[in-house]
């Protein structure tokens, strides 16, 4: 990797402002900064990765903090620099724990149809209409629900017996399929009756 110059916090700053000493004003940044920085963030809960991302994102907030002239010079470039980087990550945080909090509610509510739609599957077997009604829905949704419903086949196993690459890609798999079978379903009035009390 290339060596920076050396700068103070005052040249530093007058180097961002300079269109033919930024990149050298980048490199410094990341060989003095970027490893404290991304101590920082992996103490707080972040993974490598996520240090490097925001790491690069502080980076990129501080240029236009300067160029803007909005650095004052109050703390040191390192001060300020973990400053943006906590900010960064707070919110970063906070938008994960709502991406979760999200993903639970849906999940929840997804594995409630589901399991309605489960027994009523089974209802239909008995009536032998199920195998018809499924191979309307194309031949990899056949598949897929009869191995889950009917043989009992757990998500990792269904991966062995299918070309999804994993478990989650099965699962929105399954849920896609059961959601055409619904719709099939509901056109069908022999059916539709015990079908409106779970999709409603």
């Amino acid at each position: 990797m290339k060596v920076a110059g050396k700068f103070s916090d005052s040249e530093l700053i007058a180097a961002i402002g300079e269109k033919e000493s930024l990149n050298q004003a980048i490199l410094f940044l990341y060989q003095q900064y970027s490893q404290s920085t991304c101590s920082f963030i992996i103490n707080y809960g972040g993974s490598q990765q996520d240090a490097e991302d925001v790491f690069q994102e502080t980076v990129l907030a501080f240029i236009g903090i300067v160029k803007k002239g909005s650095y004052r010079g109050e703390a040191s470039i390192k001060t300020f620099l973990v400053s943006i980087a906590r900010n960064i990550w707070r919110n970063e945080l906070k938008k994960r724990q709502r991406s979760d909090f999200r993903e639970k509610k849906f999940e929840s509510g997804r594995d409630q149809q589901e399991g309605d739609v489960g027994s009523l599957m089974a209802n239909l077997e008995e009536k032998k209409q199920l195998r018809e009604l499924v191979g309307k829905l194309g031949e990899p949704c056949r598949k897929l629900l009869l191995l889950f419903y009917y043989e009992n086949l757990s998500m990792k196993e269904i991966v062995e017996h299918l070309p999804y690459e994993n478990e989650q890609v099965v699962r929105n798999k399954k849920y896609k399929c059961l959601q055409q079978l619904i719709a099939i379903v509901k056109e069908n009035p022999a059916i539709a009756t015990q079908l409106s009390e779970i999709v409603k």
